[in-house]
């Protein structure tokens, strides 16, 4: 398929620079494939919308502060990074952006006074970095990096608040360098009617990478490349899944990134326990396996989570769907509302 077929034009206004208050203020708009209708909700009403012995699958990964800013140490330029992943040999994987031409063995001095040491560059901006402390990357990023923001809410400044709000209630395996925005909205009222109506909660897990906010760059969208995110689906989660759906459940995933663990999870065509990396990139035409509603925030134009959402709604359908979202000011992206697809 063209790639054009899933881009929009959005209002710079409509993106969202803040996220609501309370959480579960957000709108949310009902999208029902069968019938190719929409409705508009908020997010507290998400318990009724669900039936009883449905299943939410959502993602516990939680955000790293994984952007550090400081500078070089020889010249005093701005240097800044995003933290990938910690290596087999405890070095740090950044993706560095200068606009001096850093070589490999200086040191940077970022955050609170952490020296990294540049050890060796690779492709595409990324950098084998090792800092000079023996302390663990999760107690070294609090210390001294800041929220990862996507470039389009305030060009990534990090303002009081982010820390908590851009981060689910339920977050709990350190690893993401973005959040999984569908669990935004979440909060314990939300969940006590979800509770109140036997409607079960499982958690996975999808390290959210930097290839979330990457756009379909070719032509046709079959040859655009995922990169590999690490994700795991226990077997106790495929238990109570699987018990769920036997009695008439359905699986309704949180987020795209429950969406693809799910689906890898289901990919040999039963659901069975994952952990590994996925690249899974799911198009029109797929047949999901390990789920059967999405719930989802409006994602950017050309890009593979868009794809995703129209694989299951309908590339038709959810085209109208945005655009009528664009009339209705929905607010778009990380901080902004929500769509149920049913």
């Amino acid at each position: 398929m063209q790639t054009s077929a899933f881009d929009f034009v959005l209002p710079d206004e409509l993106i969202a620079q803040h996220p609501a208050e309370p959480r579960d203020r957000a709108r949310l708009m009902v999208i029902r494939r069968q019938e190719g209708t929409w409705e508009h909700r908020t997010f507290r009403d998400l318990p009724e919308l669900l039936n009883p012995g449905d299943v939410l699958v959502r993602n516990n990964t939680q955000v790293v502060p994984a952007r550090i800013i400081g500078h070089r140490e020889s010249t005093g330029g701005k240097w800044e990074g995003l933290f990938l992943r910690v290596l087999e040999d405890g070095a740090w994987e950044i993706l560095a952006t200068t606009r001096g031409r850093p070589i490999e063995g200086e040191t940077v001095i970022v955050g609170q006074g952490l020296r990294l040491i540049l050890e060796s560059k690779g492709t595409e901006g990324r950098w084998k970095v090792r800092p000079e402390s023996g302390e663990s990357a999760t107690s070294l990023l609090e210390l001294h990096g800041q929220v990862p923001l996507p470039p389009y809410i305030r060009k990534g400044k990090e303002e009081p608040g982010d820390r908590v709000r851009y981060q689910t209630l339920y977050a709990a395996v350190p690893g993401a360098v973005a959040a999984p925005t569908a669990g935004l909205h979440f909060t314990q009222a939300v969940f006590e009617g979800l509770k109140a109506r036997d409607i079960a909660l499982v958690d996975t897990t999808l390290h959210v990478g930097i290839g979330t906010f990457r756009p379909i760059e070719v032509d046709q969208i079959e040859d655009h490349v995922l990169h590999a995110e690490w994700a795991e689906l226990t077997p106790e989660a495929v238990e109570t899944i699987k018990a769920r759906r036997d009695a008439g459940g359905r699986i309704v995933a949180v987020g795209t990134t429950s969406a693809r663990t799910l689906e890898t999870a289901a990919a040999s065509g039963t659901l069975k326990p994952f952990a590994g990396e996925t690249r899974l990139y799911l198009r029109p035409g797929h047949r999901f396996q390990g789920m059967n509603i999405l719930l989802t925030n409006f994602h950017l134009p050309r890009s593979s989570l868009l794809v995703l959402v129209s694989a299951l709604g309908g590339v038709d359908l959810i085209r109208e769907a945005y655009a009528e979202a664009v009339r209705q000011r929905y607010r778009f992206y990380s901080y902004g509302d929500a769509m149920l697809i049913l």
